[in-house]
């Protein structure tokens, strides 16, 4: 993801969560941690043609990784996208030398919560009015050591 990306980005945002959706200066922080040698983010978009349908960013603190967002416009569900987008941010988790990676799930988002099971995750609490105004809960999560869920695992361009 690029500055140019972030336009796209807040509407497919605002589509997906329109109750808690991140603004654009979260997006212009996020990305100001995501290059050079001292790069602490990892965020990717996908794209069909030349409109964005997907993006996905991780953070890194230490030996722990967070995914901090994972977004699949609409009529790209049930493709293999957000596979695709979880698989980069291990990938980047990985290289980051983390040994874990955290990410929190809305409890009723049943899909995403399937997707990060098949990757390893496992659900180890909820943080209760996580997600405002809201008010939803979110479902925490855990993946130990990354690398061995992308392993053998390969993107089709």
């Amino acid at each position: 993801m690029r500055w140019w990306d972030i336009d796209p980005v807040l509407e497919l945002e605002k589509d997906l969560f329109p109750e808690d959706a991140w603004s654009r200066g979260m997006f212009w922080s996020e990305l100001a941690h995501a290059r050079g040698p001292e790069a602490t983010r990892r965020y990717v978009v996908a794209e069909t043609g030349e409109r964005l349908v997907g993006y996905a960013g991780l953070s890194a603190a230490g030996d722990l990784g967070d995914v901090q967002t994972i977004a699949v416009a609409r009529e790209h569900w049930g493709t293999g996208l957000g596979g695709q987008l979880l698989t980069e941010l291990l990938r980047a988790a990985t290289a980051f030398e983390c040994a874990e990676v955290m990410l929190e799930c809305r409890v009723d988002n049943v899909r995403a919560q399937k997707l990060y099971e098949r990757y390893g995750f496992e659900a180890i609490g909820f943080r209760r009015g996580y997600y405002q105004p809201g008010n939803v809960d979110a479902l925490v999560m855990r993946l130990h050591d990354p690398s061995t869920s992308v392993q053998g695992t390969e993107i089709n361009g």
